[in-house]
């Protein structure tokens, strides 16, 4: 067995981490795992089918009922395909009417300081 960083086989054992046996490198002081497993993760597959049926209009509980991915693993999946999208067109011209939908705000105080009203 060897250091990763500096190629050394002077190496001594240096406790458990996650329940894996703990190395330390003699010469550079580095700590590593020897038998290190990739992350385990989703498919390419699995990634592009669960976008696509957002894109076709599925919900995320949706998708993680049919697919068994968890829902916020797609939400996140869909925040990093979102910024890889090119930046939003901007029309030459602005249009000169615009038209808001269910807009509602709230101006002024509310008329009780408490939950059911004062007394």
């Amino acid at each position: 067995m060897e250091c990763p960083e500096c190629k050394s086989t002077h190496i001594r054992k240096n406790g458990h981490k996650k329940g894996k046996q703990n190395h330390i490198c003699v010469n550079c002081g580095r700590q590593f795992i020897d038998n290190y497993n990739t992350p385990r993760g989703y498919s390419d597959e699995i990634k592009r089918e669960c976008l696509t049926m957002y894109v076709n209009g599925s919900g995320f509980r949706h998708i993680e009922r049919v697919k068994g991915v968890h829902h916020t693993t797609v939400i996140n999946w869909v925040k990093a395909v979102g910024k890889l999208l090119p930046e939003a067109y901007s029309p030459e011209t602005i249009p000169e009417v615009g038209e808001l939908d269910e807009l509602e705000t709230f101006v002024g105080q509310k008329k009780t300081k408490s939950g059911c009203g004062l007394r």
